[in-house]
């Protein structure tokens, strides 16, 4: 992930479908393998639920030198215990998870903790001051990865950073059709799984397709 000296430009924060287990696995390497050639991506996250771990462990194999061959970091979702047997670079949780003090002791210091908030600057404020590397608002639109129950306004991303130095990831729905005012808005990352893994010409293509739109929102500011 990025600091803050990197505020000028967004970047992607990629997340798994559901199902990329099993016979959907070597497929799904595949796509992620031409997703991270067509452009500058932070991270995956690695979201699957419902499964053994051993399931989720088999995947993160698969899926972290896929990862790292493109200097891309690889995030495990909710469970800090398998980021840590996985060898992920990461977790994040959620205010129901691993809490981030544990997350934390399991990790280790030079591990990336990200925090879900919701839309309230109070938990990121709260997030932030106990070490998190990242916060994450949302959800910004409909999506149909995870049913929305919070509900976001650009505001919120302008209003953190005007004041918080703790990176901000914007997430739900969000497209190559829809970013660009959250772009705009300030956000550090953009989180994304349909947008990327459904698009018509291929995810390398969306991939392509969102980097544009940071670099030309990025120019602007310096112009």
């Amino acid at each position: 992930m990025a600091n803050k000296d990197d505020r000028l430009r967004c970047r992607l924060y990629l997340i798994t479908p559901p199902d990329v287990y099993g016979d959907a696995l070597s497929p799904f390497a595949d796509a992620l393998a031409a997703a991270l050639d067509g452009g500058d991506v932070a991270s995956v996250q690695l979201r699957i639920k419902d499964v053994d771990d051993d399931v989720i462990l088999d995947v993160a194999d698969r899926l972290r030198p896929i990862c790292h061959d493109h200097d891309v970091a690889l995030i495990m979702n909710d469970r800090a215990d398998l980021a840590a047997k996985a060898d992920c670079d990461g977790v994040h949780v959620g205010q129901t998870d691993t809490p981030y003090g544990e997350a934390r002791a399991l990790l280790g210091d030079d591990a990336i903790v990200g925090v879900t908030c919701h839309v309230s600057t109070h938990l990121a404020m709260e997030a932030g001051e106990a070490g998190a590397d990242y916060i994450a608002f949302g959800a910004f639109f409909d999506s149909t990865t995870k049913q929305r129950k919070h509900v976001a306004e650009t505001e919120l991303l302008e209003q953190w950073q005007e004041s918080m130095l703790v990176p901000c990831v914007a997430i739900g729905g969000i497209s190559v059709e829809n970013c660009s005012p959250i772009v705009e808005a300030g956000a550090d990352f953009i989180a994304v799984a349909a947008g990327v893994w459904a698009y018509p010409d291929g995810p390398g293509a969306a991939v392509k397709a969102f980097n544009n739109i940071f670099n030309e929102v990025a120019a602007a500011r310096q112009s």
